[in-house]
């Protein structure tokens, strides 16, 4: 295609800064954890080209030790090509081959720019990758795990709080803030789990396909013996995908990783805005818990605390809704016959929805979660409750029952007062209406029964 100048310093060449050139749209590169993955991926595939006897033992040591410098972050600064670039991302591919045969040329003595390491014919022995999959089992995982840890023992230090359960926003039967809460820490749980499920997605990768999935120039066990190398390295179960036509065609398994990531969110964003409700007020809101105080909540109104933890929360949640949107769309519209060409804003967007979740996941643990009180108001407002009525079913039926709700929702007077009006003996009301063994019926302690 012509001369193309290149910085004098640098170790990429033609082919990068032509990418440099024909990508100016976002300013933001490739993100380290991508090119890092893309270095460890060209490290094995060194490795394993010695092993098969495809590369000199001199030069293969050369790219593996050049490539560990694009690991280790040290070759950053030679990535400069824009997210938004070739669908495939070969240009960052190409970005890699080419710093790495120039760094490992540098090693063996030689000068940059003379090809005794070629980008093309000894360093793209494999195919580019990405970092999700230690960014799940190493970042997300461990910050669900301290949430869910944080949870727990509010659900503990909170059981002897009994409040009015709320159903479509209106009281309903007694229940334990411990129970809420254990509750929050059920569906955290439930979100490592699902992490756990999207590793395994993601571990299933189309190295050595090649072009378009049939392994042409690639020897028939590179792709078994480099992935065992990846997994070894990376302490994940990588391992070649069993059909390199699917697995190269689509961005199936991406999708499903980020559906994970989606529903995670969900679930953060639920147990964010109950958190929020619950601390209202102090004076005009529910004002069930009191949230730590962070910051200021006003540069008006002196003393006013606001739930800015979680609400910073919720705005990373709407982000990796978004990214969702990206991911299916990147899917759908760029898996077109043998290659998905909207690979690198697919990739860029889990790799930031994993980092998001895991440090919106940390910090509403640490200056949310472990810091929250519960207050009288709970305790308060579950004896004029209206709904204690259910309890009277057995006693003196529905019917009369719901009139005695709306007859307390109408006056004010509590369903006990109402009651004992109607008749019903102070022993009767004592049984029935026991707000403890209504919360557990037959059970005590948060170690008893479904709660």
């Amino acid at each position: 295609m012509g001369e193309m100048a290149v910085p004098a310093d640098a170790y990429y060449g033609a082919s990068t800064q032509r990418a440099v050139l024909n990508f100016p749209i976002s300013g933001q590169p490739m993100p380290h954890r991508f090119i890092r993955a893309l270095g460890m991926v060209k490290r094995a595939a060194a490795q394993t080209n010695r092993e098969l006897a495809l590369l000199p033992r001199r030069r293969a040591r050369a790219i593996a030790a050049a490539a560990q410098e694009v690991v280790d972050g040290k070759l950053d600064d030679q990535f400069p090509i824009d997210v938004y670039q070739t669908g495939s991302g070969t240009s960052t591919n190409t970005n890699a081959n080419e710093v790495i045969a120039n760094r490992a040329t540098e090693i063996l003595g030689g000068e940059r720019g003379s090809k005794l390491v070629h980008p093309n014919d000894h360093v793209n022995l494999g195919q580019s990758s990405n970092d999700v999959i230690p960014a799940v089992q190493d970042e997300l995982i461990p910050a669900l795990e301290r949430l869910q840890k944080a949870l727990e023992a509010k659900s503990k230090e909170f059981w002897p709080v009994i409040k009015t359960g709320r159903t479509h926003l209106q009281d309903a039967t007694p229940i334990r803030l411990g129970q809420e809460f254990k509750g929050y820490a059920g569906q955290v749980e439930e979100s490592i789990r699902r992490a756990r499920g999207a590793v395994d997605e993601l571990s299933r990768v189309p190295l050595g396909g090649t072009a378009v999935g049939t392994g042409i120039n690639t020897h028939p066990q590179f792709a078994r013996i480099a992935t065992a190398r990846l997994a070894k390295a990376s302490g994940v179960p990588v391992r070649e995908a069993p059909n390199h036509f699917h697995a190269q065609a689509t961005l199936d398994a991406l999708v499903a990783a980020h559906g994970a990531l989606r529903t995670i969110g969900t679930s953060l964003w639920k147990i964010g805005s109950d958190v929020r409700l619950m601390g209202t007020g102090p004076i005009a809101g529910l004002g069930e818990l009191r949230l730590p105080e962070t910051q200021p909540g006003s540069s008006i109104m002196p003393g006013k605390v606001n739930p800015v933890i979680i609400e910073s929360m919720l705005m990373v949640i709407a982000r990796v809704y978004g990214n969702d949107t990206t991911v299916v769309v990147s899917a759908q519209a760029g898996s077109i016959f043998e290659l998905n060409v909207m690979m690198p804003v697919a990739a860029v967007s889990m790799l930031e929805s994993i980092t998001l979740l895991a440090a919106a996941s940390r910090n509403f643990s640490e200056r949310c979660v472990e810091g929250l009180q519960a207050t009288d108001r709970g305790p308060e407002l579950v004896e004029r409750s209206p709904m204690l009525a259910t309890a009277l079913n057995p006693v003196i039926g529905y019917d009369e029952a719901a009139k005695l709700a709306k007859e307390s929702i109408r006056t004010g007077r509590s369903i006990r007062q109402l009651a004992r009006a109607r008749g019903v003996s102070e022993k009767e009301l004592n049984k029935v209406l026991d707000l403890g063994k209504m919360t557990r019926p037959g059970l005590e302690g948060p170690g008893g029964g479904g709660g």
